[in-house]
């Protein structure tokens, strides 16, 4: 049952399709909305090693009450963007704003609703600053999950694409999806890559009950290839809206957390992402 929605404003650019898919989710479930906007003051005054001086001093000074003013600017036109297409789509929603470690309060937020919806570029900085490149990877490692990341543009979630591994974090991420109860009437098709034709033939017809026996239709392909190579390029020829994956473990902190296959897709995709594990 999802009644509670964390929703990652970031930057102004991304605040409406983050709201939008957010709303996408909220409607059927009756859920609320509660957008999230977050200031790193810490990140906004660093100005890098610089010569000791009264000019450069005053510079650095200058340029972080610049920094600070565009960060409020875009903050309040993402919030207004966010209430907007709430009250214009009926959706209960509150903004909250809060300044500080971006990883540790969402990390605490998170722990008092269903889910998060944030933006897969862009989660903090408001364009002011460059994005830690690994921001939504530390995110999902300090347990903000589950996740669905999505892309700028906006892009209804008509098709789902699970990629299934046999490892028991990926099943414990469809198993999420399952019970989370979204996107309910769209087609979902599970595929299994690499070159045992018998261990997929029985991951893919397990997985197949337990979508059945929670009122799921489900069609399944075995690809064969690498899930880190050819995910990507298979959910896009067979037009997914969006990828449910898990991951297998590795042995490097990073692979641990989310395995190859998932990193690949946090840094690459331009699709949306469930992520759960």
């Amino acid at each position: 049952m999802i009644k509670r929605i964390l929703v990652g404003l970031g930057t102004s650019a991304t605040a409406e399709s983050v709201t939008r898919q957010a709303i996408d989710i909220a409607k059927p479930h009756s859920a609320e909305l509660v957008g999230l906007a977050i200031t790193d003051p810490l990140r906004l005054e660093w100005t890098g090693p610089r010569p000791m001086g009264i000019g450069v001093t005053a510079a650095s000074a200058d340029l972080v009450r610049t920094r600070i003013a565009r960060a409020a600017a875009d903050i309040q036109a993402a919030g207004e963007s966010f209430g907007n297409r709430c009250r214009a789509a009926h959706v209960t929603h509150c903004l909250v704003e809060e300044a500080g470690d971006p990883f540790e309060i969402a990390a605490d937020l998170v722990r008092y609703h269903d889910m998060c919806v944030f933006g897969l570029r862009g989660l903090f900085e408001h364009g002011v600053v460059p994005e830690p490149r690994d921001a939504l990877e530390r995110l999902v490692s300090h347990g903000v999950r589950p996740i669905l990341a999505v892309a700028e543009q906006y892009r209804p979630i008509r098709r789902v694409l699970v990629a299934y591994s046999g490892s028991l974090e990926s099943a414990k991420t469809f198993k999420s999806f399952v019970h989370s109860g979204l996107y309910t009437d769209a087609p979902v098709r599970i595929v299994h890559f690499g070159d045992d034709t018998r261990a997929a033939a029985r991951r893919l017809e397990k997985a197949t009950a337990f979508f059945t026996a929670h009122g799921r239709a489900v069609e399944t392909d075995h690809a064969g290839g690498s899930a880190d190579r050819d995910l990507l390029p298979y959910a896009e020829a067979w037009k997914a809206d969006l990828i449910v994956a898990g991951n297998s473990a590795k042995n490097l902190l990073l692979r641990r957390v989310f395995g190859e296959t998932a990193l690949r897709l946090l840094r690459e995709s331009t699709l949306p992402l469930y992520l759960a594990q």
